[in-house]
């Protein structure tokens, strides 16, 4: 394992890097991650771009909410990874017009949904951010817009790597939030070096991928984990699903309420099988131990350690 993590990967221009990335067949630049200047990339228009009229744009994701309507993304020609990524990535998740896949949308979306969750998810991941602080290379699983990567810095952890399959949500990051790594890719196939973190976090990213593809995920976690590394997951509390509305209102007041139909009103495919895991004997399964699980309504976290 090198000391400098770069010398393990190609530096290449942005125009050499698309079209290596984007080459499903170019299986040398599938297994590295490679070094790019997200924040100044020059990314394709999807069809949502092309809408100029922000009025317009706001009534079309109001639209796509209302109507419950779910369709496959359309990824514009040059996008990097266009034709490598998996094809579950590729639907409108929570309604957005286009999903993750888009200049504008991803950047209402990143700007609105801290406060869509009430402030919520701050307080999640300052949590994740100070059960690694101790790790000096940390990974940042799903990153999208950066705000766990934030609280990370604000923890005051250093070396941060932060990896997102949409060029569009890793932009907003690199612009955001400058001073981390960012890669792009996924994590069930991340291409980064084995035992090259001391701990990793996700907020709200393993109940948007299927059951499978969590399962590589954790596979490819405890590979890019050193023995005894944390890792600290925080997703949706299944309390919110399962619980009645009347029980919800008494615990939890308008807010569990509030969450209730927020959930049922958002396309989350997968979050159904990810409440049905048993998730102690998932992690054991792939080589962790369970030594934190709380239940802070709307949110679980989940400490993990990876076994030796």
């Amino acid at each position: 394992m090198p000391a400098d993590l770069f010398a393990a990967f190609p530096i290449m221009s942005f125009d050499q890097a698309t079209a290596a990335i984007a080459n499903p067949d170019n299986h040398e630049a599938q297994s590295v991650a490679v070094a790019i200047d997200w924040a100044n990339a020059a990314l394709p228009d999807a069809w949502p771009d092309r809408i100029r009229s922000p009025l317009r744009r706001i009534a079309t994701v109001w639209a796509s909410m209302f109507n419950k309507r779910v369709r496959r993304v359309s990824l514009p020609e040059g996008m990097p990874g266009l034709g490598r990524l998996p094809k579950y990535l590729f639907q409108e998740f929570h309604h957005l017009p286009n999903g993750n896949y888009s200049k504008s949308i991803t950047r209402g979306y990143a700007t609105t949904f801290n406060k869509v969750m009430l402030g919520s998810l701050g307080i999640a991941r300052a949590d994740i951010a100070a059960r690694l602080r101790d790790c000096p290379r940390v990974l940042d699983i799903g990153c999208g817009a950066g705000h766990l990567t934030a609280a990370m810095q604000a923890a005051g952890i250093r070396d941060i790597w932060a990896l997102e399959p949409s060029p569009y949500l890793l932009q907003h990051a690199a612009r955001d939030f400058p001073g981390a790594t960012y890669v792009h890719g996924v994590i069930e196939d991340s291409g980064l070096p084995e035992a090259s973190f001391d701990g990793a976090g996700a907020c709200f990213v393993f109940h948007e991928i299927p059951p499978r593809q969590a399962d590589q995920a954790l596979r490819e976690l405890h590979r890019l984990l050193k023995p005894g590394a944390r890792l600290v997951l925080v997703e949706p509390s299944a309390v919110q699903m399962r619980q009645p509305y009347r029980q919800l209102l008494r615990d939890y007041g308008w807010r569990g309420a509030y969450f209730k139909a927020l959930a049922q009103r958002t396309h989350e495919p997968f979050v159904p099988a990810w409440h049905r895991k048993n998730h102690r004997a998932w992690l054991a399964a792939h080589g962790f131990t369970l030594i934190d699980d709380v239940d802070a309504m709307p949110w679980r976290l989940l400490e993990a350690r990876r076994d030796p």
